[in-house]
């Protein structure tokens, strides 16, 4: 159990008997009132948002959730199979469970898997990841790095705004965070 305050974004809470991930959290002191923690939270059986006020005081249960590092595969359109890297061990994944992750699973990626009570929740993918363009307008020669971008499709279908200069056939850097192009790779 910790502390209401003690909430961070990325957490993983125990809130009505449901795993919730912490959203955003915002600690608040109005006036001559007590403080209260304002947590926009994630339920990660259904995906829906929701708010809740705790007073300060409020003790919240951590989820302990264990971690291992695995190896991406391949898809079968359905199903994203993934290998543990200390066992060797093969398991697949629902896209539903894997959401806006599938933009950036190539094969041989590595990403950690966080699992409750044996049961995979969610994955964690590095900060970056090296895509191939395969298809964009042809680059302009002399380009420069200015505010001016074009759409790039990558290999795994995502579609992101890059420089005049990038190709069809370079490798670029993207953001996994923000589904945005950093550097050439």
């Amino acid at each position: 159990m910790i502390s209401a305050t003690q909430l961070r974004p990325g957490m993983v809470i125990k809130f009505n008997n449901e795993l919730c991930s912490v959203f955003k959290m915002e600690h608040r002191t109005p006036g001559n009132l007590r403080g209260f923690v304002q947590v926009k939270m994630r339920k990660l059986s259904t995906g829906t948002m929701l708010e809740h006020r705790f007073s300060s005081e409020d003790r919240v249960e951590k989820a302990q959730l264990d971690e291992h590092e695995m190896e991406y595969l391949y898809d079968d359109g359905e199903y994203f199979y993934f290998m543990n890297t200390e066992t060797f061990e093969q398991m697949h994944l629902m896209k539903d469970l894997l959401g806006d992750a599938t933009n950036f699973l190539i094969p041989n990626l590595k990403v950690a898997v966080e699992f409750y009570e044996g049961k995979p929740i969610s994955v964690e993918l590095p900060p970056s990841v090296d895509l191939t363009v395969v298809e964009t307008e042809p680059g302009i020669k002399g380009a420069t790095v200015s505010n001016v971008t074009k759409p790039a499709k990558l290999e795994t279908g995502l579609v992101v705004q890059v420089p005049p200069f990038i190709n069809e056939g370079e490798k670029i850097r993207v953001s996994t965070s923000e589904s945005a192009y950093l550097e050439r790779a």
